[in-house]
């Protein structure tokens, strides 16, 4: 009887991490700054005390396979969330550096003058 016990605490942990999951995963969608982060604070704490919860639970001995499998599975979207991300975050990344070179040598100054850049070798010698 004790198994059921631990699934009976451990599921409403595992239930709000899916639910925070499902959540941030719609923000993304609509690209509502706020709302992610709002999930994805939230789905840190749910992630935290769920994963107190089944590290307790294993070392009695206590999970129940089906939550053992919606775990890894919660895991799995996190590390596709994460993923996701990142490639957003490079490609918004490269999008400022063509708009905004990071390199401003030859490039006009505030003074509307450009810097002279240094002899590279050309036929041409000044």
């Amino acid at each position: 009887m004790p198994a059921v016990a631990a699934g009976d605490d451990l599921e409403p942990m595992l239930a709000r991490v899916e639910t925070h999951l499902e959540l941030l995963g719609e923000a993304l969608v609509q690209r509502d700054a706020e709302a992610i982060e709002a999930h994805a604070s939230e789905l840190h704490r749910a992630l935290v005390t769920a994963l107190d919860g089944f590290a307790q639970a294993a070392r009695q001995g206590h999970v129940p396979n089906p939550l053992r499998t919606r775990l890894a599975k919660a895991g799995g979207q996190v590390a596709i969330q994460r993923e996701c991300l990142a490639r957003a975050t490079a490609a918004l990344d490269r999008a400022i550096d063509a708009m905004m070179p990071r390199d401003t040598s030859g490039v006009y100054s505030a003074s509307g003058t450009a810097g002279r850049l240094p002899s590279s070798g050309g036929s041409i010698q000044a």
